[in-house]
């Protein structure tokens, strides 16, 4: 009879990391569709449910947006977890990342990592560019970066914004919201940016914040006279934020000095943030004339030329529009976003070469812009140059992994 020895015993094999875990997840998964997940729960050993029991042991926490009814609650799932959890039930909570980086698909350290620029934002959550550029003036999200006064932002970040503006813009009520944003906190302590942050009060459709001497509308700098102020929730802020976002109806002709509006008075910074709310008010034709006013006072500002030749085109006078963006560089070598702005509507013009030219001064100065390498490659493939493009949609998914542009490039490149 033959012996097995250790030498030549086979190995055991390990057990699949989620066996015996059953798996809910809440709120919108920013990595892949809900399918997709559970899918990946069935292939690591685990038990996917689409309801949380006493039999669940894990709820995975989604990380586009956050997980608040259009009531502003928590979310049922995510309620119904904690309780389980508070009555001695072995349910654990985890956020996407964690869960992520726990069966080694997408390691926690690398999703904090990426950052995306306006354009890529846009495709991926299907928001206007001048919404988020809108956003950031304001002050409701922040870029982690700027590279030539092109800014990126953390994706957390700005879906968490949207799903607070959404909650907003429905008129959710304050205390509720304060509400689900408290429990929210409490459940979940690791979120990097907590809502708790963000202090909204529904008033109105227009943002402004409060500051230590009252409510500013802040793209005009005009003060805002709170005359039945509303009681706020004490929701704390990060001391290196003091200011707070707010939402209250401010004046259809504001003043920069919160009194009578003497435009005859106004500066060219005046009339530049007039131009950016009648342009986010989609009122564009007031908007060129806003910001030709500004202009007349201040004609070597290149941030002046880039939103006439933005709202230019919107109006459709492209020609126009290329004149203020060639403006706009001459003025600032460096304006990354101008440089891609003129790339594109130079190619829609049918200038390609000149497009080409400007996509390339783009990628000189910042190598790692993700929106330059799309859209050259974009050219040449349509000049049939596809080794050439094969190179830049390559570079473009190292930056872009899940959005619409990433799909295009694998799709190129036959991946």
């Amino acid at each position: 009879m033959t012996e097995t020895t250790a030498d030549s015993a086979q190995p055991l094999e390990s057990s699949p990391i989620l066996q015996g875990e059953r798996i809910a997840f809440t709120g919108t998964l920013a990595s892949m569709t809900h399918r997709q997940a559970m899918e990946l729960v069935e292939q690591h050993g685990g038990q996917a449910s689409q309801h949380v029991s006493h039999q669940t042991t894990l709820l995975i926490v989604g990380e586009e947006g956050w997980p608040l009814e259009p009531d502003g609650r928590v979310s049922v799932k995510l309620d119904q977890a904690r309780q389980l959890h508070d009555k001695g039930e072995p349910v654990r909570i985890l956020s996407e990342s964690e869960w992520l980086s726990l069966l080694n698909v997408e390691p926690q350290e690398r999703k904090q990592q990426q950052l995306y620029t306006p354009a890529m934002l846009s495709q991926l959550l299907n928001i206007s560019v001048h919404e988020i550029r809108r956003w950031e003036r304001v002050g409701l999200i922040k870029p982690a970066k700027k590279v030539f006064r092109l800014p990126y932002f953390d994706f957390q970040e700005v879906t968490g914004a949207r799903r607070l503006y959404e909650l907003a813009q429905s008129g959710v009520k304050l205390e509720e919201l304060a509400s689900g944003l408290e429990r929210l906190k409490a459940i979940l302590p690791n979120i990097d940016r907590p809502l708790a942050q963000l202090e909204v009060l529904v008033r109105g459709r227009h943002l402004v914040y409060r500051d230590s001497a009252g409510l500013i509308e802040p793209s005009t700098g005009q003060r805002v006279f709170d005359f039945d102020p509303a009681p706020l929730p004490e929701v704390p802020s990060p001391a290196d934020e003091p200011d707070t976002i707010l939402m209250r109806p401010i004046s259809s002709d504001p003043s920069p000095d919160g009194g009578s509006a003497n435009r005859r008075e106004w500066t060219a910074g005046d009339w530049f943030h007039e131009g950016c709310r009648l342009a986010d008010d989609n009122e564009v034709d007031a908007a060129i004339e806003a910001f030709r006013l500004a202009l007349i006072d201040d004609p070597l500002n290149p941030t002046h030329h880039f939103h006439l030749a933005d709202v230019l085109y919107r109006q459709g006078h492209p020609d126009a529009a290329i004149e203020r963006y060639y403006m706009t560089v001459e003025l600032d070598h460096n304006f990354l976003e101008a440089w891609t702005q003129l790339g594109c509507l130079l190619d829609e013009t049918g200038q390609i070469r000149a497009a080409q030219e400007a996509f390339r001064v783009a990628l000189d100065l910042h190598p790692d812009y993700p929106d330059a390498h799309y859209h050259l490659a974009e050219l040449l493939e349509r000049t049939d140059r596809h080794e050439e493009a094969a190179a830049h949609w390559q570079s473009y998914l190292k930056f872009d992994q899940r959005g619409p542009w990433a799909e295009i490039a694998r799709q190129r490149l036959g991946l």
